[in-house]
């Protein structure tokens, strides 16, 4: 038997186009002696469709392509993942399309209703197994989350599938590449039976899919490996229900994969929703760099648009070296001095400020200026703004409403600041493109005279550490504490971390690459009364260190 994997990258809610890019890769599939090819979960109508499914008239389109889909396949059976309306309800299910029909159906058993997944909120789930004859072998089908479970592989097998074929909508994080040959190898080794893992490619939003399909042999070691980032239609031989194994292995450090994940999220947000360019503020600093870099290898160099807008604060060398990055690049780039527009704010509101201090109010007025430029810019050119903050400004509010985070898409959004760091290094090995003083120079928002990150927060490997562990690990302060950390950095971190609820809220989506980022998977109240960190002991002078409870600078 000789199986074809489909791992493609489809456009949520473009039906036509994905049944015709499924029907290619039929035609691709029959002309090299397939009988069998599989795509993706919910292959038909893209991944994850949202409240899509809850509209009557999306899902009646699916079914009619579904139909003129099947019409067209002949000469190989093709599974297609799509969304059934039945008299009983909604399903997540897979069409067996065979002969110009569809003659088998199998719905999802399982679903998964946490982190970035709803899918209770849309789906029944199914209860019989699904078992098709593929040139003499019996195979069994689950969908994603149901290999994630025991019950339907075993109920397959039980059913007499003697292999089993699983289409998936999994999107990428840092550790999933693990978790799946884990999970996909206890489920091979408790049936008996080869799993063929098949994963869809592509940005959707805050979600990047990474393919990276892959097949097992019924002890769970892996017999093929598709790679990661690509779309390919990739061919397995089998002899009966046993694999042969190939060649094949990930590229599993981590730079790579998540630099792989920025790119891949900056072109599909940007071509698929149809912008012909970006732009971002340059400042000459690491993470504007890092975005600029990504941006150009995502989509080339003349739809990338750079602008630098200095302020008397920002130092001779932050424009040096924006000159030098994008002169590397070959991007267009221009200087917008905001000085006169700061003078104008000040003048205006003189009489009001009258006898009060300078402070953040003054900084956020120079990153609200920039902000209303970019995005003027934006509405005049069409291009989209991307926003350069990364995931421990915005833990801790560390940025400026309508200003810094002014923006249609946040490359770095869940981009912790060390990882900001490693990446930069890692574009480096690929050809020189960041100045080395924009790596080595203490961070700066430049919205002062002497400004540095680490005058408001803690020394950026402590704020990381402590992020990771209170948002990925959900650990307690105290707990962090016993891990040695200052008692003093914990609770303000977890403290700025519950006040900027709102700000957060109010961010550009941005790419997912971790298990918990700040998107769809990050669900707290904006008003709470609930203080975890006031349960953290006090400091060696006797002082409680919770702190005031007043709101953040905006």
């Amino acid at each position: 038997m000789r199986v074809a994997i489909a791992q493609l990258n489809q456009v949520v809610g473009d039906l036509s186009g994905n049944a015709a890019r499924i029907l290619e890769a039929a035609a691709e599939a029959r002309r090299g002696g397939a009988q069998l090819l599989i795509t993706a979960e919910l292959s038909l109508c893209g991944y994850p469709p949202e409240d899509l499914l809850l509209r009557p008239a999306f899902l009646s389109s699916c079914a009619d392509e579904l139909s003129r889909l099947a019409a067209l396949v002949k000469g190989v059976t093709v599974l297609v993942g799509f969304p059934e309306l039945a008299p009983d309800g909604r399903y997540n299910a897979v069409a067996v399309l065979r002969d110009g029909n569809v003659t088998a159906r199998y719905r999802k058993r399982c679903l998964p209703n946490y982190t970035v997944f709803d899918e209770q909120r849309y789906f029944n789930p199914g209860g019989e197994p699904c078992i098709v004859d593929i040139d003499g072998v019996r195979v069994g089908i689950i969908i994603c989350e149901d290999v994630w479970c025991a019950g339907p592989a075993t109920a397959a097998r039980d059913a007499g599938a003697q292999l089993i074929v699983v289409p998936n909508g999994s999107p990428f994080h840092t550790r999933q590449h693990m978790l799946r040959r884990e999970v996909v190898a206890a489920r091979a080794r408790e049936t008996g039976l080869a799993i063929i893992y098949v994963n869809r490619t592509g940005g959707q939003d805050e979600l990047v899919f990474d393919g990276a399909s892959f097949i097992v042999d019924g002890r769970g070691a892996v017999a093929q490996q598709l790679p990661a980032w690509h779309d390919t239609l990739a061919f397995a031989e089998f002899d009966g229900a046993t694999p042969k194994h190939v060649r094949g292995a990930l590229d599993e450090r981590l730079e790579p994969n998540v630099y792989a994940a920025l790119t891949m999220g900056v072109r599909d947000y940007v071509e698929k929703n149809g912008f012909p360019g970006v732009l971002l503020g340059l400042s000459g600093g690491i993470d504007s760099a890092l975005t600029l870099a990504v941006a150009v290898d995502a989509l080339g160099r003349d739809r990338v648009r750079a602008v630098m807008l200095p302020s008397v604060y920002n130092a001779a060398i932050s424009l040096e070296d924006a000159r030098t990055m994008t002169g590397i690049l070959g991007v267009r780039y221009d200087e917008m001095p905001i000085d006169a527009a700061v003078q104008a704010f000040r003048t205006t509101l003189a009489e009001e400020f009258k006898g009060l201090p300078e402070d953040a109010t003054e900084e956020n007025i120079q990153a609200r200026i920039r902000g209303t430029l970019l995005m003027a810019l934006s509405n005049k050119y069409r291009s989209i703004v991307l926003t350069t903050g990364n995931k421990s400004e915005m833990a801790v509010g560390y940025a400026t409403l309508y200003g810094d985070m002014a923006g249609g898409f946040a490359v770095l959004k869940d981009i912790d600041k060390t990882l900001v760091y490693r990446l930069a290094h890692y574009r480096n090995t690929l050809g020189r493109v960041i100045p080395e003083r924009i790596i080595t120079r203490p961070p700066s928002a430049e919205l002062r005279a002497d400004q540095t990150d680490q005058d408001s927060l803690p020394p950026y490997d402590a704020l990381d550490a402590i992020l990771e562990a209170y948002v990925e690990q959900h650990l307690s302060p105290a707990e962090i504490v016993a891990r040695g950390y200052a008692a003093a950095d914990v609770a303000q971190v977890v403290r700025l971390i519950k006040i900027n609820e709102y700000k957060r809220r109010q961010a550009a989506v941005g790419i997912r690459i971790t298990p918990r980022g700040f998107g769809k998977d990050w669900r707290y109240p904006i008003t709470s009364a609930w203080s975890e960190w006031k349960h953290i002991e006090p400091g060696a002078s006797g002082q409680a260190l919770t702190g005031p409870g007043e709101r953040p600078v905006v």
